[in-house]
């Protein structure tokens, strides 16, 4: 199968990447079942890239609803060695204006409902989420931020909830307590299957709303965000095609050997279907 060294995610008003030559899009078969729709591939300036809509194309797949565990794997089968990943986000922060874009770099899980692992089944691992951006990744994506012209926040912390709904302002209210920074729906489970699967994952985040906790402002809702993502998604795809040529050399961060003394389990004891699911991401290590 053809090889991408670069992945995109893309989230809410992001479905297909423009620019790209020699485009062709391919169905991925999984252990874990089909990926969010079928993934584009092609090049930019002659680095292989391959794009995939989170949400399938047409908006169909709820965040909970997503096969996170299929679309790393498949990203992965394809050759991608790094990810980024577009998404839209609420700002918990005065700061963090609408319009702005935020490159967190660290995440908090309030999810319920999800897998956000490959192991399990026989097999144990147990990766390092200290730091669950890869630096090098982030710092492009900054930069290229900055280069064209966007409002850009280095750092923060990125809360992830299960959602479909947005917060109740409770909730809002409360997470502002924590002090995280941004709030979303799906790119913390991406990251820990990132992490697993040893592919570095950043995250260009598109502040389309305050959430519901600003008084000054009024209440998040879909016209609004749509509003703000309209104006964002074209940036994203500048940010984009300014980083990819940065990013796309050898790799030299501790990405792509995570899982290096992660798998706790003897080998000999792995089931064998277990072993041959995931060969593509222990195979190096299990031997």
């Amino acid at each position: 199968m053809s090889s991408a060294r670069i992945g995109i995610i893309g989230g809410s008003g992001l479905y297909e990447m423009e620019g790209l030559s020699g485009v062709r899009s391919v169905r991925v078969e999984t252990p874990f079942g089909d990926p969010s729709d079928e993934i584009v591939l092609g090049e930019l300036g002659g680095i292989g890239l391959a794009f995939l809509p989170r949400h399938g194309r047409g908006h169909r797949i709820l965040p909970s609803e997503i096969n996170f565990r299929a679309n790393i794997y498949a990203l992965k089968k394809l050759g991608v060695e790094r990810i980024i990943s577009v998404s839209a986000v609420g700002s918990m922060r005065e700061k963090i204006e609408p319009g702005h874009i935020v490159i967190p770099d660290q995440f908090y899980d309030q999810t319920k409902k999800r897998s956000s692992t490959f192991f399990g089944d026989g097999i144990v691992a147990h990766v390092s989420m200290a730091d669950p951006v890869c630096g090098h990744v982030a710092k492009a994506l900054a930069a290229a931020g900055r280069e064209v012209g966007a409002v850009i926040h280095e750092g923060g912390v990125y809360l992830c909830i299960e959602g479909p709904q947005f917060s109740t302002r409770g909730e809002s209210l409360i997470y502002r307590q924590w002090g995280v920074d941004i709030i979303g729906m799906t790119n913390v489970t991406e990251a820990k299957l990132a992490r697993e699967a040893e592919i570095c994952y950043a995250t260009v985040a598109l502040s389309t709303d305050y959430d519901c906790w600003h008084e000054s402002e009024e209440d998040v809702t879909v016209e609004a965000v749509i509003k703000i993502i309209q104006q964002n998604v074209e940036t994203a795809r500048r940010i984009i095609r300014a980083a990819v040529p940065v990013i796309a050399g050898e790799r030299t961060c501790g990405c792509g050997h995570a899982l290096k003394n992660a798998v706790m389990t003897a080998p000999q004891l792995i089931p064998p279907a277990t072993r041959q699911s995931l060969e593509l991401i222990i195979g190096k290590y299990v031997s």
